[in-house]
């Protein structure tokens, strides 16, 4: 009888060590952001870092990869250790890559793991101070009787379909300027050096104390809170425009479940303190905080949107 009870302990025995998970974090955890530092991603996964340091016992390191829309720094979260100790923030380019870049070394879903939906980017049209008009109406006028002189800068390939969407909708030329980061392209809007240029309200919102950028519209069906006075596409005149972004928060596939879990409520208390609220609110970041299986099922209607605009030619293919 002993011997009996001993055998049928003995897998029990071997199979512990195996279901026992060890602590997360063990060493600093790398969030990768896939864009140059200074950007609106890479502001908020700083904020962010800062805000979850002092629940963890090791800090979260950000580390900006830029390069080929975001697919550089995305390439080394995919071919990670699922362990937890490599994560990205990434804008909803994310999903649209793949179907406007010729080769992307990875399937934007299967490949990563989720682990939170962050904010929405309201993207916004931000334009010089040279520029003698401050709506749409305004630029439809302009772009008709100085065909040549208006470009559109850009980050990724949303806020370039974004602002060629516009230009298609009012019958206007308008060349898309590409830039690396939204602080890049503000920069140059300031300067005078690009007319209009699509962004998110966080690389935005520091440059409107110069005097030298304004806001003439907001992308989403409703405005911003940022910039509550300026009027959306469609309150001046553009049926049916409504584009936004995000960011989010993946890690390889194959996380653990708990890791997940345990990211998911360390990002959530974050968002919850006042302090980081607020520090939000100052640098013009929406929350827009969903768990894994709401940011999943974000992703998959995504795919199908942008597949849809692929299959009618009104995605530009890189």
């Amino acid at each position: 009888m002993i011997r009996r009870r001993a055998l049928w302990a003995a897998p029990v025995l071997l199979a512990a060590p195996a279901l026992a998970q060890p602590a997360w974090p063990q060493r600093p955890v790398r969030l990768i952001v896939p864009y140059a530092a200074g950007g609106g991603t890479d502001i908020l996964a700083r904020a962010l870092a800062e805000a979850m340091r002092p629940h963890l016992p090791h800090p979260i390191v950000v580390e900006n990869r830029a390069g080929a829309a975001g697919v550089i720094g995305s390439e080394v979260v995919a071919r990670a250790e699922p362990d937890g100790h490599t994560l990205m923030a990434v804008v909803s380019t994310h999903i649209m890559n793949s179907h406007v870049l010729s080769s992307v070394p990875y399937d934007p879903i299967r490949d990563f793991t989720p682990v939170a939906m962050l904010t929405r980017n309201t993207m916004v049209l931000a334009a010089s101070h040279t520029l003698p008009f401050a709506d749409i109406p305004g630029l439809v006028a302009f772009s008709r009787s100085h065909p040549t002189r208006l470009s559109s800068g850009s980050t990724e390939a949303l806020s370039s379909f974004i602002g060629q969407e516009l230009a298609r909708r009012i019958g206007a030329e308008i060349p898309d300027v590409q830039y690396r980061a939204g602080s890049q392209l503000m920069t140059d809007i300031v300067a005078g050096n690009l007319p209009l240029g699509w962004t998110s309200t966080a690389s935005a919102t520091p440059h409107m104390t110069t005097g030298r950028a304004k806001i003439i519209a907001v992308s989403t069906a409703t405005r911003t809170p940022f910039f509550p006075d300026v009027k959306t596409v469609q309150e001046q005149g553009i049926p049916d425009f409504d584009l936004s972004g995000w960011v989010a928060m993946f890690g390889p596939k194959g996380m653990p479940d708990v890791v997940t879990a345990r990211l998911n409520a360390l990002i959530e208390r974050a968002f919850n303190e006042e302090t980081f609220r607020a520090r939000l609110a100052a640098l013009g970041i929406e929350p827009d905080l969903r768990a894994p299986a709401g940011l999943l099922e974000a992703l998959q209607r995504e795919n199908r949107i942008w597949a849809a605009a692929a299959a009618a030619g009104h995605l530009p293919k890189q």
